[in-house]
């Protein structure tokens, strides 16, 4: 198994995207005609987190996007700190530069909290929203200092041990298909010279000050609208299990989902319970949206 395998079955497109001064990398999928669906990764993450995603959704009729969101993977990196806002306008270009008024988003922690930010901004753009073991409600020293020390151990040391540490603390099992095909594409974008030099924007959100301003508070998960399934792990390290029933009791008519036997990557961990659930939910998000 491999991720040229997980997308044999379907016609994709290897994207490079114009988005104002950015050049943004996607992966692009699905009838031209069908519902935009974007997938937005985790921190220092990349488009390939959702390669056990994309056929399903494609498959059911959605045009999908994957992108490696700003200053991340091959998508251009601006010398300015990586802060919510920025992300945002990131997809907002996105959007309007395939045509996409109105989007489902899919976020994976760090892409959970751009999405909720987005969705709480321009409500008229966001059809629905899916969070999978979303950050950005609280501030953890412990666990934001774990992020910044593997991370920067995976992008500076020379073995691929670091890198596949890193990848690891994703996983509450190693994945064996996947895993070490992953840890090479990962290793190639943490070592390349763009990657390193702008390393400090990309945990900018790691610091405690910039995270204060950051983070995404009741009173603004309040003003979400759109439909919201809250997916988590209950193996997560980054997480535990009431932070999501916080965050769900703090969206109005949040749906939770508790996986086990999981971590932090559900859409990747458990792929044969996610894509299912992801689907009939957004037909009815679509539904409803419809009425």
């Amino acid at each position: 198994m491999s991720i040229w395998t997980e997308l044999s079955g379907i016609d994709y497109r290897h994207a490079y995207v114009e988005t104002g001064d950015v050049t943004t990398r996607a992966l692009q999928a699905g009838p031209e005609d069908g519902e935009h669906v974007v997938f937005l990764h985790g921190t220092t993450g990349h488009l390939e987190a959702f390669v056990r995603n994309i056929p399903a959704h494609a498959e059911a009729g959605y045009r999908c996007h994957a992108i490696d969101m700003l200053g991340h993977g091959y998508t251009g990196k601006p010398d300015r700190p990586g802060e919510i806002p920025a992300y945002v306008d990131h997809l907002m270009a996105y959007l309007d530069a395939v045509g996409a008024e109105r989007a489902h988003l899919v976020g994976e922690s760090l892409g959970g909290w751009v999405g909720s930010w987005a969705a709480s901004e321009y409500p008229d753009r966001v059809s629905s929203l899916q969070l999978l073991c979303m950050g950005g409600t609280k501030i953890n020293p412990a666990v934001m200092e774990r992020l910044k020390t593997s991370t920067r151990a995976a992008a500076m040391e020379p073995e691929t041990s670091y890198t596949r540490d890193r990848l690891a603390l994703l996983w509450a099992e190693w994945d064996e298909d996947l895993g070490e095909e992953l840890t090479q594409v990962r290793y190639e974008i943490y070592h390349h010279p763009d990657f390193q030099e702008n390393l400090h924007n990309l945990l900018a959100l790691q610091e405690v000050e910039a995270r204060e301003r950051n983070l995404l508070r009741p009173d603004r998960m309040a003003r979400i609208k759109a439909p919201t399934l809250v997916v988590w792990g209950n193996k997560n390290p980054l997480g535990d299990v009431p932070e999501a029933e916080a965050i769900a009791a703090a969206i109005p008519g949040a749906r939770l989902e508790i996986f086990t036997e999981c971590g932090h990557w559900p859409q990747h961990e458990k792929a044969t319970l996610y894509n299912p659930l992801s689907l009939a939910f957004l037909a009815e998000s679509s539904s409803a949206h419809r009425q």
